[in-house]
């Protein structure tokens, strides 16, 4: 799956040896993200909670108003090998709060984490289990700085050898911790399955359902967010080449919370190593 060197020795009947090369790429997400008055969303990986925090710094009634925010995540990346990628970066932001006008683009937050497979099916039985594992905390820092540990479990079946269509089944927990401790934002969490089907061309479409449940939210006295528990569906469409590599993506994702929040996300990787 990686980008491979060969080492000739001067005996030319040597075989040639080949060393395996870490992929490095810069994973650039731009995200368009709406959240309706009254909530925080969470979501599939990346959630707009920052942005939404970020409205306290400025006085305004006691409730959350409805937001809109446009996000770009500078993930650096590197696949260590087939099955284990490490990622830092930062990420930053544009808001619009209320129609009251879009901000400045901001660096709101950094980032760092672990994908790997602690077991892969290769054929087998029993389907490849992929743990990924992200921290993040926000910029700067401050009385409302939050910190977010978020962990997804994830099973994968495929369903014919070459990995081209299977089945997902997975779980995300989310767990955010505020310096002010009048803010208390409880655990969300997503249970979820899904498909994906890559044609020859390809490219690959993977869909997600599942339900979405957060515990709800104190922030101090400016406002309350109940608990609920709701549907969310992400829809995945990339272009990848024939080595696996993702050329471009987009991503569509619609959560209620309780009613309807949308996220669009269109990934354009910046490879300095590819296979």
């Amino acid at each position: 799956m990686f980008p491979t060197g060969t080492a000739l020795s001067a005996n030319d009947d040597d075989v040639a040896i080949k060393a395996p090369v870490p992929a490095i790429y810069l994973d650039l997400r731009t995200i368009y993200a709406q959240v309706p008055a009254g909530s925080l969303a969470f979501g599939f990986g990346h959630p707009t909670l920052f942005t939404a925090l970020r409205t306290f710094d400025a006085a305004f009634p006691t409730s959350l108003r409805a937001a809109k925010s446009l996000n770009v995540d500078f993930p650096l990346t590197v696949d260590v090998t087939d099955s284990v990628s490490l990622y830092t970066g930062v990420s930053g932001n544009s808001t619009e709060f209320g129609g009251a006008g879009w901000s400045s683009f901001q660096i709101t937050s950094w980032n760092i984490g672990i994908q790997a497979d602690v077991y892969q099916q290769n054929g087998g039985l029993f389907p490849t289990v992929t743990l990924q594992s992200t921290f993040t905390q926000s910029i700067p820092n401050g009385p409302l700085t939050t910190t977010s540990f978020n962990n997804i479990l994830e099973f994968d079946y495929a369903l014919d050898p070459d990995e081209t269509r299977g089945l997902l089944a997975g779980f995300q927990y989310t767990r955010t911790d505020v310096a002010d401790k009048l803010v208390k934002i409880n655990p969300n969490t997503i249970a979820y399955i899904g498909g994906y089907y890559q044609w020859p061309n390809n490219w690959k479409f993977t869909g997600r359902v599942g339900v979405q449940s957060f515990q709800g939210a104190q922030l101090a006295s400016l406002a309350s967010i109940q608990p609920y528990t709701q549907a969310i569906v992400r829809l995945d469409l990339d272009r990848m080449d024939d080595n696996d590599n993702r050329l471009f993506g987009v991503t569509a994702e619609i959560m209620w919370v309780p009613k309807p929040a949308y996220q669009l996300t269109v990934r354009t990787p910046l490879y300095a190593v590819r296979n």
